[in-house]
């Protein structure tokens, strides 16, 4: 009976539970896809034509790219390639171990194509806020023209006010978001069924023919021009995959298939059958399906879901750059965590302030929506066929069948490809800046990730194997004074050049001697369980290695508890500990293999300004002493 009623209880508690998560998906997953109305039937309009073949055939193009590329892509495909329920781009790298040495040339271009396709998430990050929010305010013009000159300046404040606030943490900024959300998409169906009614034979559109129709019949121009409008309906798509580990695949899902496909639906044909009745609402065919008492409150009502969805892809940058850190493609940056319960919310004020300074310069660049929506689209349909692709590998290595993973490929790529061709047009409008922005990113990630292998090459000779070691502690034993110390190091084997370097000079050692390493594992977080593992190395001395997963911030004094508290590492206090730490010096050199120097001189660069091992690692700096050591590459 108490079984019976345990039972009940957690079926109960089960889909409450996944309902409130796929609420909170609604306002981080939705929001960049939910504002996509506000310009993107009116965009490939513009290419098509007002005739009722055009608006059907976009209409219908506009239907199938969100069930083919979205809901069976992204919601039944994409998202079964989860890292231990993380998603992302970096975390699909994950899954196919970029840090595991490989000569093979699939394995680098996979590297190349998964920090190609990270940059690119940044490129989208700096125009998304961009067009959102200015293709909201615009709405104030629909009948108040006199006050365009407006626009720019509440844009810029909005965004402004929008990165001024992020240090405040995503739990405190999105607190309502979820409910907003919500509510957008009810009104977005409701827009959109007061146009159906008024014009019901617009529903035609829900057949494919419609769309096979209008491309076989338009130019190739004209045809590229209409499906790189229509792209504009999906983008925002790469966030149900990339904020996977935040919400969970089902609620994703549920959000997706019960609130948001089918506000979109209902308000992408309520704008279409608008267009049916009057071709002159071409100029915002969204604000002019409400009526006019309730324009405002639409203006209000849309500014503010632009705004959430400028939060999505800001937070979606901060994971992203933690992830970069953790996996060794970018420098060490500072990172704050914004919540005592959700270690995945973090804040990172470099990305934050950079971000910010693009996103104004973007809109004071491109000034309307109409221009920005030129520049918006190319870098993600090239991220959509880089995703597409790693899938597959990654499929494959997971059992799949090849006939079937190669037959989806096909099937996606086809799609992909097109929506690519599509926006490579948009180059000369614009696009470049996106393609700028991820190139020169992933350019430092790529010089970051070789440059530290070239560092670790070099350190190489300078370590002394653990037996070594030992022999010359026993032939010259060095005075030992009281207390502990910790000498951090990369390596999780042989002896680091920094304990070699202070006994040499300092001819004196701690009554303990701890060496201990960090490890990032290819996994979002490690099992507290197997966090710290310990091993003797010679009389007083022993190794700690520390994991952490990616999507986890290191802790270094944290670590060493867990680790005392097994039975055979000796206590530690962290306290009463002095941690030595090493503060390379890169010097580029000609005379050995490696990168051209002046790549080397940016690795140099980067490395002088990452942020400092002690702050990174959570050592206490009162009880940090930090030792030269030059390096050269």
């Amino acid at each position: 009976m108490v079984a019976a009623s345990k039972t009940a209880t957690a079926a109960r508690a089960f889909p409450v539970a996944q309902s409130s998560l796929a609420l909170g998906a609604l306002g981080v997953v939705y929001g960049d896809i939910g504002t996509s109305p506000l310009y993107a039937f009116r965009e490939a309009l513009n290419s098509a034509g007002t005739g009722d073949a055009a608006v059907l055939g976009v209409l219908s193009l506009i239907l199938w790219a969100l069930i083919l590329v979205i809901s069976v892509k992204y919601g039944v495909f994409v998202l079964r390639a989860d890292n231990h329920g993380e998603g992302g781009i970096l975390a699909l790298l994950a899954l196919l171990n970029p840090r595991r040495p490989s000569t093979h040339w699939r394995h680098a271009y996979a590297i190349m194509a998964g920090l190609l396709g990270a940059g690119l998430l940044y490129g989208d990050g700096a125009i998304t806020p961009a067009i959102s929010v200015l293709s909201a305010v615009e709405g104030i013009t629909i009948y108040t023209p006199h006050l365009e000159s407006l626009i720019l300046p509440i844009t810029v404040a909005i965004l402004a006010a929008l990165f001024a606030v992020q240090r405040q943490g995503t739990a405190r900024v999105g607190i309502v978001f979820g409910p907003v959300i919500l509510v957008w998409f009810i009104v977005l169906g409701l827009l959109g069924l007061g146009g159906i009614v008024r014009q019901p034979h617009v529903l035609a559109a829900i057949s494919p023919a419609h769309a096979v129709a209008y491309l076989a019949d338009a130019g190739p121009a004209t045809a590229l021009a209409v499906i790189g409008g229509v792209f504009l309906a999906v983008t925002g798509g790469e966030a149900l995959y990339a904020d996977m580990g935040h919400f969970g695949r089902f609620p994703i899902r549920l959000a997706w298939f019960s609130v948001v496909l089918p506000g979109l639906v209902l308000n992408y044909l309520g704008q279409g059958a608008l267009m049916l009745g009057d071709p002159a609402g071409i100029s915002s065919p969204f604000y002019q399906l409400a009526p006019e008492w309730a324009h405002w409150p639409l203006v209000v009502l849309a500014t503010m879901a632009t705004v959430i969805a400028s939060q999505a892809i800001i937070s979606g940058a901060f994971s992203l750059t933690q992830q970069a850190v953790q996996l060794g493609f970018l420098p060490r940056m500072r990172i704050v965590q914004t919540s005592r319960h959700e270690r995945g919310q973090v804040y990172v004020p470099f990305v934050n302030w950079g971000l910010g300074l693009l996103t104004v310069g973007t809109v004071a660049a491109f000034r309307s929506s109409d221009a920005l929506a030129g520049a918006y689209g190319l870098a993600v349909s090239l991220l959509m066929v880089i995703t597409t692709v790693l899938t597959a590998l990654v499929a494959r290595r997971w059992g799949w069948r090849r006939r079937t993973v190669y037959s989806l490929v096909a099937f996606f790529l086809v799609i992909d490809f097109g929506f690519l061709a599509a926006n490579l047009v948009k180059i000369e409008h614009g696009g470049w800046f996106p393609l700028l922005v991820a190139s020169g990113i992933t350019f430092i990630m790529l010089t970051w990730w070789r440059g530290q292998q070239l560092a670790e090459q070099a350190r190489g000779p300078w370590r002394m194997s653990a037996a070594s070691f030992e022999a010359l502690l026993q032939a010259n034993p060095p005075h030992r004074v009281p207390g502990t110390a910790v000498f951090l190091t990369r390596s999780t084997s042989n002896i680091p050049r920094i304990l070699v370097h202070h006994l040499k000079h300092n001819r004196v050692l701690h009554e303990r001697v701890f060496l201990v390493s960090v490890v990032t594992a290819e996994v979002p977080r490690v099992p507290q369980k197997h966090r710290a593992e310990h091993s003797d190395v010679a009389s007083g001395i022993y190794r700690i290695v520390l994991r952490f997963g990616f999507m986890e911030q290191p802790d270094v004094p944290w670590g060493l508890i867990l680790a005392s508290s097994a039975r055979q590492c000796p206590e530690i206090d962290p306290s009463e500990v002095t941690y030595y730490v090493g503060r390379e010096t890169v010097i580029p050199s000609a005379a050995r293999p490696g990168m051209a120097v002046w790549r080397e001189a940016l690795y140099a660069f980067l490395s002088r300004n990452a942020e400092l091992s002690a702050a990174y690692f959570g050592l206490p700096l009162d009880q940090v002493v930090e030792v030269g050591i030059p390096i050269e590459i």
